[in-house]
């Protein structure tokens, strides 16, 4: 039986980053723990803005029981930030070839955030390279209802306009110069994260320092000017392999309990655990997930 070490214990602890080119593209990768024939290597796929960084807890804590991989997606990290666009279609892409070029065999996923919903993507869309998706407060769109629709069709009209003016040059440069001061970083966090002790130094620094990369910016506004893509209940419709969700409950930016009753109406074939967290649980409880995510693995159908 392995020893299950706490995350904090890791959470000093370098990563060895390697580089693999992918669309003449540097993308960074961690790679952590040793293949087993029986147990799907596990893929952790960070938020926005986050980094493999963002899992170290996660790596560490599972490399005894797994071969485990983390992944900066293209524009974050210290993968390549070219001037392209941004958005599902190309990360799903990513993701895929990273499976089939480098890991090699059908992987289960774990991501965060956007994430997840990157995750989502490959699985619903490239069902052969994916034993399972763990989906930790995944974002992405449900498809609304036409009374949803009409209710919020005043404020979506007010939302479009203020994207619209924020996305001029001049206005998104200074929302992202906004965004990226270490104060602003420290605030946001405090506000999704539940335990502010999981705030440190090191944490700040690892989302800090991407963002002065060139081409952060660019980065920056191309995804939220990205149109939006397939719908949850549209790649859910696609999707054959089983799904674990873990869902931080104090998270501000979703309602975990709502986003729960939509995802058991469209799918079946999932489990699911409400945590004390905010929106990042895998880096607030890491022993929890880590054992969450260990268990439903090594339970996976063969």
């Amino acid at each position: 039986m392995s020893v299950v070490l706490s995350g904090d214990k890791f959470s000093n602890r370098p990563l060895t980053n390697t580089t693999w080119f992918w669309r003449d593209q540097a993308v960074n990768y961690v790679k952590a723990g040793n293949g087993q024939a029986n147990r799907p290597p596990l893929l952790l796929i960070h938020g926005f803005g986050a980094s493999t960084d963002h899992w170290r807890k996660n790596i560490w804590g599972l490399e005894a029981d797994f071969e485990v991989w983390a992944i900066d997606m293209l524009g974050f990290g210290r993968s390549a930030k070219p001037d392209w666009e941004y958005g599902g279609a190309l990360w799903q892409a990513q993701i895929n070839d990273f499976i089939t070029e480098v890991i090699g065999r059908p992987t289960v996923l774990a991501g965060n955030s956007l994430g997840g919903y990157a995750s989502l993507c490959v699985a619903a869309n490239h069902p052969e390279s994916v034993a399972g998706v763990v989906l930790l407060n995944s974002a992405g769109p449900f498809e609304e209802t036409q009374d949803q629709a009409q209710e919020g069709s005043f404020r979506s009209t007010v939302t479009r306009a203020l994207q619209t003016f924020m996305l001029q040059p001049l206005p998104s440069w200074m929302l992202f110069q906004y965004v990226r001061q270490r104060s602003t970083i420290r605030r946001t966090l405090e506000q999704v994260y539940m335990d502010k002790s999981a705030i440190t130094e090191q944490l700040i620094d690892d989302i800090e320092r991407p963002a002065n990369d060139p081409g952060a910016a660019q980065v920056f506004v191309s995804v939220f000017k990205a149109p939006r893509g397939e719908t949850i209940n549209s790649l859910l419709a696609k999707m054959t392999c089983p799904i674990l969700l873990l869902w931080g409950e104090g998270d501000p930016w979703m309602n975990s309990r709502v986003r729960s009753v939509q995802f058991r109406q469209h799918y079946s074939n999932l489990k699911e655990h409400f945590l004390h967290a905010g929106h990042c649980p895998h880096d607030e409880v890491p022993d929890q997930v880590n054992a969450l995510i260990r268990d439903w693995v090594l339970n996976l159908p063969g």
